[in-house]
Parts: structure tokens; C-alpha cells; sequence
């Protein structure tokens, strides 16, 4: 039976049962945390992320894969506490979220340095535990596929070929870096099943999306709550679109909520629901508590649910 990691050790991928695809506990600058932590309150960040883990699983999750990679504010040992304290599993990834910097660490060295760097992840474990990285993040954006993004891509790649462990690309619809982020990583031999271009769901272009699908990628309609990207409407009308047309086999549902998000001042939040930037529901628990419930009234099945939630991230993290 194929096994996934998890912060608890290896869990049979039968065994995980319903899935969010794409959620955060923590999304930070790791050098402002470093130079000046006394600006983040550690036990508020603490309560909130008990809070929503508890709020999910009483809508049936068991599993959270939590893609915050290196300079997103990974922090392993936070969410083995996280796991430990609600019994979720919680699936931590290696990688390299960024849109264009590197440090001159990797500015310096080659796509098989920093390979080595993610497999050590993968094969030994993260940040001196031994929680094993389940899959591998990278990400484009608006300056779009820049060499140093490609470097970071190519690295990611290898690292899938030599470890098996599959990819989540976060992608900028907008900027078309999708299909350029498959083409690197189909050139350095990942199979299409391991590659999943996340944030595809920002765009309601089938064109764009339908080239994506054709390629035998997963998509991540994985950022509900995020109006600064998409609205919510023409987010439901193209993820009913696209069960309609069969593709329920390579989609993901998620919202990409951030607990502890230091992006925005902490009185910010009335002002960015009010600008668009975020809908005043937007939680770990919208899917269940908003979104199923509009896709289901258009016609979505539960068995179609069940795909997206259960089946498609058992197939894609176990291979």
C-alpha cells in the first residue's frame, strides 16, 4: 500500500482520508521574524491555529497539506505541535517560494545544489527532524519565468526525478506562467501525474485551463476567498464547467488561507475585506461552509466531492 509522510511519519494514503490540498498555518518573512521577532505574538499564532485545525476537522478533514516552503516561513516543528495537539495529518513540503530573488547561497551554486538540498528533505528530513518532505514547492508570479525562477523549477524537477515525490507549482494565470512551468518540468522527465500547477483556478479563461488539463497535470482551484485574484462566482461557474466536461479526476479544492499571515498590519483586515483583497469569510473552513454548498446547488455529486477531497490527493501525493 503506497505510504505519504507526514509530520508523524509515514500514514498509507488510504488512510488520509479528506483533504485540503492547499492550507497554511503560518506564512512569514523569515528575516524580519529572525531580526525582529518581538513584532509576532507566538501564542496568538498558536490559538488561531488550533482554532482553525479544530474548525476543519469537524467537517470531516483528517488531512492538511500545508505547502509553506523556504522563504514562506517553514517551520517543521511548529506543525508537528499543530498534529500532535489535534490528531490532524499535516503534510510538509521542501522547496523554494519565491518570484524572482534568490539568496547569494543559491545565486552561487547550480539546479543540482539545490536538488541536493530538497532530496535531503525528502530522503533525511526537514530542518534537523525527522519529518520527511512529501512533496516539493515551487513558484511563479507575476515577473513570470525568470532564470532564476527556472533554476528554482529545473532544481524541483530533478529533485521529483531522483525522489519520486511529486510537485505543486503556485502560478499566476494572469502572467500565462502555467504552461511554461509544465514545459520545464515535462523537459526534465517528470511525468505529468506528479506535476500540480496550483492557483490555476484564478482564471475563468477554459482555454488557458483546457491547455493545462491536456498536458495530464493536476489544477488547484485552491484560492476561494481571494476576490484580489478571482470572484468567487466565476470560480464556481468554472469549476462546475470543468466537472461537467469530466476533468473531476485532476482538479483540487482549497482556499489557501494563511492563519498567521504577516503580509498586511495586523488592524489591516477591515480594510482589505473592503478593498477586495479577501472575503470576510475567508478561513480554513469556507469550502465546507459556503463553496461546497454553491457547487453542490449547481449540480455537483458527492461522488464528484469525494474525487476532489479523498481520492485525487491520495493518487497524487502516494504516486
Amino acid at each position: 500500500m503506497p505510504e505519504v509522510q507526514t509530520t508523524a511519519g509515514p500514514v498509507e494514503a488510504s488512510e488520509l482520508g479528506k483533504t485540503l490540498i492547499h492550507e497554511h498555518f503560518r506564512g512569514r518573512d523569515e528575516a524580519i521574524a529572525h531580526q525582529w521577532p518581538h513584532v509576532y505574538d507566538e501564542d496568538e499564532e498558536w490559538r488561531a491555529s488550533i482554532e482553525q485545525a479544530e474548525a476543519v476537522k469537524s467537517h470531516g478533514v483528517k488531512t492538511i497539506v500545508e505547502p509553506t516552503a523556504m522563504m514562506l516561513g517553514r517551520n517543521v516543528p511548529l506543525l508537528q505541535r499543530i498534529a500532535t495537539e489535534t490528531g490532524l495529518n499535516i503534510v510538509a513540503c521542501t522547496g523554494i517560494y519565491t518570484y524572482d530573488h534568490l539568496p547569494h547561497f543559491f545565486e552561487n551554486r547550480d539546479e543540482d545544489a539545490m536538488a541536493d538540498l530538497f532530496v535531503h528533505d525528502i530522503e533525511q528530513g526537514i530542518q534537523g527532524t525527522d519529518v520527511k518532505a512529501a512533496f516539493i514547492k515551487c513558484a511563479a508570479d507575476d515577473p513570470g519565468v525568470t532564470p532564476n525562477i527556472e533554476k528554482v523549477h529545473r532544481a524541483a524537477a530533478r529533485a521529483s526525478v531522483r525522489t519520486g515525490a511529486p510537485i505543486m507549482a503556485h502560478s499566476r494565470p494572469v502572467a500565462n506562467t502555467g504552461p511554461r512551468q509544465v514545459d520545464i518540468f515535462l523537459e526534465e522527465g517528470v511525468a505529468p501525474e506528479k506535476i500540480q500547477i496550483a492557483h490555476t483556478g484564478d482564471s475563468d479563461d477554459l482555454d488557458y485551463i483546457h491547455g493545462l488539463l491536456e498536458k495530464g497535470v493536476y489544477i488547484g482551484l485552491d484560492r476561494f476567498g481571494l476576490p484580489m485574484f478571482l470572484p468567487t462566482e466565476p470560480r464556481i461557474r468554472t469549476a462546475l464547467k470543468l466537472l461537467e466536461e469530466g476533468h473531476v479526476e485532476r482538479m483540487f479544492l482549497s482556499a489557501d488561507f494563511v492563519v498567521a499571515l504577516d503580509w498586511f498590519p495586523h488592524d489591516a483586515e477591515e480594510g482589505l475585506i473592503a478593498a477586495g483583497v479577501v472575503e470576510e469569510d475567508w478561513s480554513m473552513t469556507l469550502l465546507f461552509e459556503r463553496i461546497i454548498p454553491a457547487l453542490k446547488e449547481g449540480g455537483m455529486t458527492d461522488e464528484q466531492l469525494d474525487t476532489m477531497l479523498v481520492a485525487n490527493p491520495a493518487r497524487w501525493l502516494s504516486g
